[in-house]
């Protein structure tokens, strides 16, 4: 049976509203996926009229059918919300909201009625403050799988996903061990296997630079090459290698995917690579959660000049799921 894809609004004052309307009006020539979204149908209307935009918005029920979501409306499952300008600041006034159409996503899946989802930029500042770190952290507790998400920030000719996620650099190094290496790589192994149908080749950084052990940090580097040497009994990793020449193009090409200890180790050279050529995927979750890889914009929102290729990109990657 086909099931569509949902796709939650994400922040009210941001470009979400716009990438989606460009992704919609291109939809024809990258997915045969039924879609549709989750946030507040008047809203929409209003950011469709302030974008000059001549799509035409339906709302669905909660027992839809695929019939429902086919024609050129675009399918909107309302969640309520009051907002009388189509852009405002951001602020915690979209907070209940945006937690809304997760709830609502959420509950999709456990009624087996969608794939998946895609959720839309939110400020993960002013949505979360001190609670959760990001939304990879934020569903991984909804789902009590706390300690098995990993982050894989994927892109065809090369991913990268790190072992810490939205944490402060001067905790990376109490939260690496050899058990969590290990535990990580083994659920991105397994879905590339499962997802993609092919064995990745996998590259495992070192957390110093030139993988240097100073006597502070040695404890660690034994913990990773402990976790490299457990691993290539069954996995294809590659390392510990050297952070700073791993992303040149005589090495980028021999990988399918480089792990880094820390998130701005592996993401800023990896951004300055592919720009917007990327999505973000939470594994190790029971569904396929994807956000476009990029944030809120807020200050080009409504200015009709936001790129919807990552968008584009995640709604794409479920072409691959059966």
């Amino acid at each position: 049976m086909i099931k569509p894809i949902a796709i939650i609004a994400g922040e009210p004052n941001s470009i979400s509203s716009e990438i989606i309307f460009k992704s919609w009006k291109l939809r024809n020539k990258f997915t045969h996926k039924p879609l549709f979204i989750i946030g507040n149908a008047k809203l929409l209307n209003l950011q469709k009229k302030k974008l000059k935009y001549k799509i035409k918005i339906k709302k669905i029920e909660n027992n839809f059918k695929l019939s429902d979501l086919s024609g050129d409306k675009l399918p909107v499952y309302d969640i309520k919300y009051n907002q009388k300008k189509p852009f405002e600041k951001v602020s915690t006034k979209s907070n209940k909201y945006i937690i809304n159409c997760f709830e609502k996503a959420l509950k999709f899946i456990k009624e087996k009625k969608i794939i998946g989802f895609i959720n839309c930029p939110i400020s993960k500042e002013t949505l979360f403050k001190k609670k959760h770190q990001g939304i990879t952290e934020f569903l991984s507790k909804k789902y009590n799988v706390s300690g098995n998400e990993v982050m894989l920030i994927y892109n065809r000719e090369l991913s990268v996903c790190p072992i810490t996620t939205h944490i402060p650099l001067s905790q990376v190094s109490k939260k690496i061990n050899h058990s969590q290496i290990i535990k990580k790589i083994k659920i991105l192994d397994q879905f590339y296997k499962k997802n993609l149908k092919k064995k990745p080749k996998i590259a495992i950084l070192g957390i110093n630079p030139h993988n240097f052990s100073s006597s502070n940090k040695l404890e660690k580097m034994k913990s990773i090459k402990k976790a490299v040497n457990n691993l290539k009994k069954r996995i294809n990793v590659f390392g510990p290698l050297s952070p700073d020449s791993s992303f040149m193009p005589f090495n980028k090409s021999k990988f399918n995917v480089i792990v880094g200890m820390y998130h701005d180790q592996v993401l800023t050279p990896f951004k300055a690579l592919f720009n917007f050529d990327a999505i973000n995927i939470t594994l190790g979750l029971p569904y396929l959660r994807i956000s476009p890889d990029h944030g809120v914009a807020s200050n080009i929102a409504g200015k009709g000049s936001a790129n919807p290729k990552s968008l584009i990109e995640s709604i794409k990657f479920f072409n691959l799921i059966k």
